[in-house]
């Protein structure tokens, strides 16, 4: 069995991964840093991302105590406010660190400034974007800018298995076990078939979401949960997991595709009105910001009404808008829609919600630590406190650039006190065999998804939450049974791993006795006046 050693091990190439990674390689240049990715290099939910990243830029117009406010507003009252303050005022230096490695952002046309865009929950314009597909132009901007550093080392199509703790040295853990360390992990080399062994002296959780967690989701396949997944078997705190963000208009295509297509929140910020298949207005009934109110409020009130209409969909009506201007800000939406036949300048275009965000995940202070020392995480699987109860469009890409940034820094000084632990034993593989069904696999796959999008989605009840467990039990006996006997592959360690995740939102979700941001419930469909985190 390969053993190898890095300085610093980063699992995803994401956003969060390869901005810790080049701070780091600048910070340590004689240190090695070896990031893993389960495919390509390119391949997270950052090159998806189409809206933007906000930031306070137009000084004139907007400031730092706006943007904290809206986050907050947004974020139901489950913010934590220091956190946010971290984010919100370091996070345009951030950006233009960005700039300054070569990433595009529109401009003003006759002018240098840049195109500040709106989007729900927003007060002012603060959006840079690089027309619909901003993380698509930040992913190859950290790409290119990581190749210019000889200690950085991406390992592609290298699927984590399992974060090695004292666990692994034989010792009893649980999660109140106080100086747990992460010594690395086991990865499964998916070019060979080997599962090799990975020691570091600090690792790095860059993993991204779960959407795939659910049928209907704008997150690529890779977005299985895997980071939460691993780190809270290695007993790491997890929190705010029954927060996950369904994105208010993801495109409707009947024949179905996963990920679904993401019909940006700009587009509603540069004029487009949800309406009726009969063309009439609905968002007047639930919020007074109308097709701009924040995310949760959107996607319940596009659920309500497919659901008391007995419809597919909703639908985004741009027909109103500029043609020209429309197709230099969202020509990739424009050319998705005219592929299934709608053209958005002549026709209403078909929206449902989709699973789009972990706003929950690794519980993490303000410098990215775990509960287990020498694990770091940063991005969309962990939880910094900045979202709280749902995310503020367009500060999922900030939150990467900035804490990435400060993980980095906290490192510095802490390299030397930790080593590289012996005696770590090979992977345990006796006893397993080849799989001779791929159908219990995808099939428990197809199963899980459909009990967390009818029990655990957009609305919610303790009968669903508990139908919900009861079943997710079942399969993950099931599933563990399977691991035990089987060869590892990466889709059963996916299956493994997505159980998890529903396990924790559905968890997370039934202890929730009230309604709150992205978690809504008919047993308790008021807030509460008090505020309080759910940590498993």
């Amino acid at each position: 069995m390969t053993r190898t050693q890095t300085d610093l091990l980063v699992l995803g190439s994401g956003i969060a991964g390869l901005t810790f990674a080049i701070k780091a390689a600048g910070l340590f240049p004689d240190r090695q840093i070896l990031v893993l990715t389960k495919t390509t290099e390119g391949e997270s939910n950052t090159r998806y991302a189409q809206g933007g990243v906000a930031a306070v830029w137009d000084l004139q117009k907007d400031n730092f105590d706006k943007h904290i406010a809206d986050t907050l507003d947004a974020g139901a009252g489950l913010c934590k406010k220091d956190i946010v303050r971290i984010l919100v005022e370091e996070g345009p230096e951030r950006v233009r660190e960005m700039i300054g490695w070569g990433a595009h952002f529109d401009k003003e046309k006759d002018s240098n400034a840049y195109d500040l865009a709106r989007e729900g929950g927003h007060s002012e314009h603060r959006i840079l974007h690089f027309k619909d597909l901003t993380g698509w132009e930040m992913q190859r901007t950290l790409m290119e800018e990581a190749d210019k550093y000889s200690n950085i080392k991406i390992l592609e199509y290298c699927f984590a298995l399992d974060l090695i703790t004292q666990h692994h040295l034989g010792h009893m853990i649980i999660r109140v076990t106080p100086g747990i360390e992460c010594y690395g992990c086991y990865a499964l080399n998916k070019q060979n078939g080997e599962i090799e062994i990975i020691l570091a002296r600090a690792t790095i959780l860059c993993t991204g979401g779960a959407g795939q967690v659910y049928k209907s989701t704008t997150n690529p396949v890779i977005a299985t949960g895997d980071g939460i997944a691993m780190a809270y078997r290695a007993k790491s705190r997890v929190e705010n997991m029954e927060f996950m963000q369904f994105h208010p208009t993801s495109l409707y295509n009947p024949a179905g595709e996963n990920p679904s297509f993401l019909v940006s929140e700009a587009v509603r910020g540069f004029g487009g009105i949800l309406k009726t298949a009969e063309g009439a207005e609905f968002m007047q009934h639930y919020d007074p910001r109308l097709s701009l109110a924040p995310r949760d409020i959107v996607a319940r009130a596009i659920d309500s009404e497919m659901k008391k209409r007995g419809t597919d969909c909703m639908y985004l009506d741009c027909r109103h808008l500029d043609q020209e201007a429309f197709l230099a800000h969202f020509p990739t939406i424009d050319e998705k829609c005219k592929s299934i036949g709608i053209d958005p300048m002549k026709d209403m275009i078909p929206i449902v919600p989709a699973c789009h965000y972990t706003c929950g995940g690794v519980m993490v202070d303000e410098h990215g630590r775990t509960s287990i020392q020498r694990l770091y995480a940063a991005g969309e699987c962990s939880s910094t406190g900045v979202h709280g109860a749902n995310r503020l469009a367009s500060n999922s890409l900030l939150e990467g650039l900035v804490f990435a940034h400060r993980v980095a820094h906290d490192l510095v000084g802490k390299l030397d006190a930790w080593g590289f632990q012996e005696g770590v034993p090979d992977w345990n593989a006796e006893g397993t065999t080849d799989p001779q069904e791929m159908v219990l696999i995808t099939q428990g796959l197809k199963e899980l998804r459909e009990i967390m999008s009818y029990y655990v989605g957009i609305v919610r009840s303790n009968v669903r939450s508990k139908r919900a467990l009861d079943r997710l039990f079942l399969l993950y006996q099931e599933t563990e049974e399977l691991y035990k006997t089987t060869t590892i592959s990466p889709q059963l360690m996916e299956l493994r791993n997505l159980i998890t995740v529903a396990y924790l939102i559905t968890r997370s979700a039934s202890h929730r006795r009230e309604s709150r941001g992205l978690h809504y419930t008919t047993d308790y469909p008021d807030q509460r006046p008090f505020v309080e985190h759910s940590v498993l």
